[in-house]
C-alpha cells in the first residue's frame, strides 16, 4: 500500500511541474487551435452541399487571378464538377471526427493526463509517414516546419511521459531497497 501512495504522490509532483504543467498547457493550446480549423474546414464543407463547386472554384480562381486556361486550373475546374453532397458530407464528417479528437487530447494534455500523453504521442507519430512522403516527393520551407513543428511537440509530449515513467521506477526501487 505503501508503494502505490508514493507512486501517486510521485506522478501529483510530476503533474504539478510548473514547467510540465506550462508546456502540457502549451501543446494543449495548439491541439485546441487543431480542432478550431477542424471545424472551420468541416463547416466550410458543409456550406458547399447543394451549391455549384465548380462554380464557386472558377469565382476563387478568378479572385486569386489565376488563369483558368492553364493546364492545372483546368484539372482543378473538373474535379469541382464532379464533387456530390455525399462526397462534402463524408469529408466535412472526417473534419468533425479530427476536431473531437483535438479537443479530448486538448482537454486531457490541459488537465495534464497520461493517456492524454499517450494520444498526443500515438497521433502525433501517425502524421510522420506522411509528412516524410510530402518531403521526399518536394520539400518547401512549409513542410519542413510542419515536420520540425510535429517532432518537436511529440518529443516534449514523450520527454515528459517517459520522464514521469521514470520517475516512477525510482520510486519503486527506493521502497523495495527498504
Amino acid at each position: 500500500m505503501e508503494i502505490s501512495s508514493d507512486l501517486k504522490t510521485t506522478d501529483t509532483k510530476h503533474k504539478n511541474d510548473p514547467g510540465h504543467k506550462k508546456g502540457l498547457r502549451t501543446v494543449a493550446t495548439i491541439e485546441f487551435l487543431k480542432g478550431i480549423g477542424g471545424v472551420l474546414l468541416g463547416v466550410g464543407f458543409l456550406s458547399l452541399v447543394h451549391k455549384d463547386v465548380w462554380d464557386i472554384t472558377a469565382r476563387v480562381m478568378e479572385f486569386l487571378h489565376i488563369n483558368p486556361d492553364r493546364h492545372w486550373a483546368q484539372v482543378i475546374l473538373d474535379r469541382a464538377d464532379q464533387v456530390t453532397d455525399h462526397q462534402l458530407l463524408m469529408v466535412a464528417a472526417g473534419f468533425f471526427a479530427y476536431s473531437t479528437l483535438r479537443f479530448i487530447e486538448a482537454y486531457g494534455l490541459w488537465k495534464t493526463r497520461i493517456w492524454a500523453e499517450w494520444l498526443a504521442i500515438l497521433s502525433g507519430l501517425l502524421y510522420l509517414p506522411f509528412e516524410l512522403h510530402e518531403l521526399l516527393r518536394k520539400a518547401t520551407p512549409l513542410k519542413w516546419a510542419l515536420l520540425v513543428i510535429n517532432l518537436a511537440l511529440v518529443s516534449y509530449v514523450a520527454y515528459v511521459r517517459f520522464s514521469a515513467k521514470r520517475l516512477e521506477r525510482q520510486v519503486r526501487a527506493q521502497e523495495e531497497a527498504r
